[in-house]
């Protein structure tokens, strides 16, 4: 079996430095029938995202709820409640660092999707990605957006090299590391998902920075299935797949760098994207008729104020009164009329005990977006 990689000695212990990509791959039909059942169902996302009236708007919980996943791997407590509700201007009793964390991967996944209208996936990219993603938080310490200098390692806490389970690269193989990555990345000819998921793979083996590797290796595979326009929007995330099967996430990993496990780690990678393709198919049509059925409740009022407070919703299912007006360039007293239509319709009820800066909720759409994802192993083909 094929080693992805040497070990290259730094005296008293090793690093492993990945061989370029791509492998050998061994096309067997287990695996070809795993790529067509995920080709088949992130095929039918993007065409029912591009059919959905907002797939941009609706793109924006999508991003927060992906933000709280991702942060959760990473040992972070916030919730995706927490998070809109902090965003709608409700006080949050959450540690603000959590929140700051959850909110930076935001801003790094927009920043991503803006920038790839001039710039390719690139080392460069990733390196803007990074010094948006530790802005201010906990890892500020390593170096936002600067690749590292020193030896960093993979154990259990307070593991040192010589008791890790894993050691990337020297410091100074790290950017030829990378620059071998970003060749595969722009000139792969094997199928996008493949490429990515191989992509993933090698960019979590170079950990190419003190901090933060985990959070930025799942924002590129969002950033690349849009980029390679895949997905119309970033519909699709992998960090609810790859957090529910944790140990099979990173010990698919280590086979691939121990023993060469390329066909078991494509799989696996594979089937999450078949598996995330429903549970983002399932929640997008979810939301779209539930924000139809409140409109049609809403159908011949004299005014309009409280289809834009719906609007409002769709993209976070928290407001405040004072928030919405602003949001809206509508008179407080117009809003809070039409937030208490809202309330009369059964489509928000109010979450805070306060008289002043009321806090309301959309309970039913923060429902479908805070469920747990049906992650139901495939059938094998």
């Amino acid at each position: 079996m094929e080693i992805p990689g040497k070990l290259v000695p730094q005296g008293a212990y090793s690093a492993f430095v990945p061989a370029p990509l791509p492998p050998v791959i061994s096309w067997t039909p287990r695996l070809v029938g795993v790529l067509s059942e995920a080709d088949r169902l992130i095929g039918r996302l993007a065409g029912e995202g591009g059919r959905l009236p907002n797939p941009h708007v609706l793109m924006r919980p999508f991003v927060r709820r992906e933000a709280v996943l991702s942060s959760k791997i990473e040992g972070t407590q916030a919730t995706l409640g927490e998070l809109l509700a902090a965003e709608a201007g409700a006080v949050v009793e959450r540690n603000p660092e959590d929140l700051r964390e959850v909110g930076n991967y935001v801003i790094a996944l927009e920043h991503g999707i803006s920038r790839l209208k001039k710039l390719p996936l690139s080392v460069r990219l990733i390196r803007e990605l990074h010094r948006k993603l530790m802005d201010g938080v906990r890892g500020q310490h390593a170096a936002p957006g600067e690749f590292r200098k020193t030896q960093n390692w993979i154990g259990k806490p307070g593991s040192t090299p010589a008791t890790a389970t894993f050691i990337p690269p020297p410091p100074g193989e790290v950017e030829p590391c990378l620059a071998a990555w970003e060749k595969f990345l722009h000139e792969s000819s094997l199928p996008p998902l493949v490429t990515i998921a191989l992509a993933h793979y090698q960019f979590e083996a170079i950990h190419p920075f003190l901090d933060g590797n985990g959070r930025v290796g799942r924002l590129l595979i969002a950033l690349f299935l849009v980029e390679r326009k895949i997905l119309p929007a970033p519909l699709l995330y992998l960090s609810a797949f790859f957090e529910a099967s944790r140990h099979d996430y990173y010990e698919g990993l280590r086979r691939v760098s121990e023993q060469g496990a390329w066909q078991e780690w494509l799989e696996y990678f594979l089937q999450g994207v078949a598996r995330m393709s429903e549970d983002a198919l399932s929640r997008a049509t979810r939301i779209n008729a539930l924000l139809g059925e409140w409109r049609g409740r809403l159908a011949g009022l004299s005014t309009n104020s409280p289809l834009r407070v719906v609007d409002l919703i769709a993209v976070n299912p928290f407001l405040t009164i004072r928030g919405a007006a602003t949001q809206l360039e509508l008179a407080f007293t117009t809003v809070q009329r039409a937030i208490e239509r809202l309330q009369q319709s059964g489509i928000v009820q109010q979450v805070s005990g306060a008289k002043r800066d009321r806090v309301y909720c959309a309970q039913a759409l923060l429902d479908i977006l805070e469920e747990p994802a049906n992650l139901l192993p495939l059938t094998p083909p």
